[in-house]
């Protein structure tokens, strides 16, 4: 097998997990798909991270898992799962897309809260060239986030978006001119996210997920809300505001 496993860096508020199998396009293979899982229960577990960023190392962000790695094994059910931990994750998630996603690894990024990328980005997913059934929720995550049509061109059609369409369709939140700018409009995010109240952030992101499944639980929202109108953040960000400062939240 070329390259590492997926690494895991956690730097105060932030959380950096790199795919490292440059060589092979940053295919993800089985073990990959339990130690990216196992990194998300520990990144979640971490309760000073607010931003998870996930990028991928060389020409390519990743080619989706090596379906011919083990005869019988169900790759669809094992996205799935990471997918939906992925976007049930409690920091914000961030893709730093510098080049082509293939197969599950586009519903990994759709799973995301933000999706940036760069000039070489392109999308296609292949499974009903190989006769596979794309799983349930990722099914629903391209017809929530990109609605409809476009699901249908890439999942039936089989159609390769450039990044130009994807940027269009609503994949990518920004596309940049190159791998500096990428880098600088990535970082730039982050440092935003970072600046926000984490109560508040943490909250809202959970809830917008929420609403977005129609599963919103009224009664979650409003202890939550209730909360934050009780917090310290909430003290400190009006303060702030008012003495055209900085804020500096604690979380509480």
């Amino acid at each position: 097998m070329t390259g590492q496993a997926p690494l895991l860096q956690i730097d105060g508020h932030l959380a950096r997990i790199t795919l490292r199998r440059p060589r092979l396009a940053n295919r993800l293979e089985i073990e990959d798909l339990r130690t990216l899982q196992a990194q998300l229960e520990q990144v979640n577990q971490a309760a000073a991270v607010r931003v998870l960023l996930l990028s991928g190392e060389g020409r390519y962000f990743c080619s989706g898992f090596n379906i011919a790695a083990v005869p019988g094994v169900d790759a669809g059910a094992l996205f799935e799962a990471l997918a939906d931990a992925w976007e049930a994750a409690r920091p914000i998630t961030v893709a730093k897309i510098q080049g082509g996603l293939y197969g599950g690894a586009t519903d990994l990024a759709l799973a995301c809260d933000f999706r940036l990328g760069g000039p070489a980005c392109e999308m296609f997913v292949p499974a009903a060239r190989l006769g596979l059934h794309f799983y349930r929720g990722g099914l629903q995550r391209y017809v929530s986030r990109l609605g409809l049509q476009w699901a249908k061109r890439v999942l039936l059609a089989g159609a390769t978006l450039d990044a130009k369409q994807m940027l269009s369709c609503g994949f990518l939140d920004q596309l940049l001119s190159g791998g500096a700018e990428l880098d600088a409009a990535t970082d730039a995010l982050v440092a935003d996210l970072l600046a926000m109240a984490p109560l508040a952030l943490l909250g809202m992101k959970k809830h917008l997920n929420a609403i977005a499944r129609g599963t919103l639980d009224a009664s979650a929202l409003q202890a939550d809300i209730n909360h934050v109108n009780q917090s310290q953040d909430l003290a400190e960000g009006v303060a702030a505001w008012q003495d055209k400062r900085a804020p500096h939240f604690v979380g509480r």
